[in-house]
């Protein structure tokens, strides 16, 4: 997990000059989220949101199909997403850390709905973030790293793909 210098995130030109992963996976998760349903690069998928408990940080949203999921790192096992998420929150944060998990039944790319949930809308960043995450996801070769993903999934069951 990357932690941010201290006022970069109240900083408009100082935060959409951070490298792209670290710019969608500090704040505009849910962007990259909502530009990835709108675009659907993939069938099935759907936006989940870690929510973490009061007093803490830690709010993060990705896309699944249950098994698979997509964020700012790439493709992973949903598993190991939540895995890595709630972990490295809960080490780097007092003690008790604790988060729910939910199925989000926003607009991602709405500003007031995002700002209902405490997150910035695509209007309130110093560019356009949208534009942004399609070119972030343009790269990406979306069924070759999903059906990676998959394959661990697989091994780690137990089950012979081919």
């Amino acid at each position: 997990m990357y932690t941010l210098k201290p006022g970069i995130k109240k900083d408009p030109v100082r935060r959409w000059a951070l490298p792209d992963r670290i710019f969608f996976g500090n704040g505009a998760c849910a962007i990259l989220a909502g530009v990835f349903l709108r675009e659907a690069p993939l069938p099935g998928f759907y936006a989940e949101r870690i929510i973490p408990g009061d007093g803490f940080a830690g709010n993060h949203i990705f896309v699944t199909d249950g098994v698979v999921a997509f964020d700012h790192h790439g493709y992973s096992l949903r598993n190991r997403l939540l895995t890595y998420h709630t972990s490295g929150w809960a080490n780097r944060s007092k003690e008790g850390w604790n988060c729910r998990l939910e199925r989000v039944g926003f607009d991602l790319l709405d500003r007031r709905d995002l700002n209902d949930n405490k997150m910035l809308g695509p209007d309130q960043y110093l560019y356009d973030p949208k534009a942004r995450a399609k070119t972030y996801l343009d790269r990406v070769d979306h069924v070759d790293a999903s059906a990676r993903a998959r394959t661990k999934y697989a091994s780690a069951n137990g089950e012979v793909s081919g």
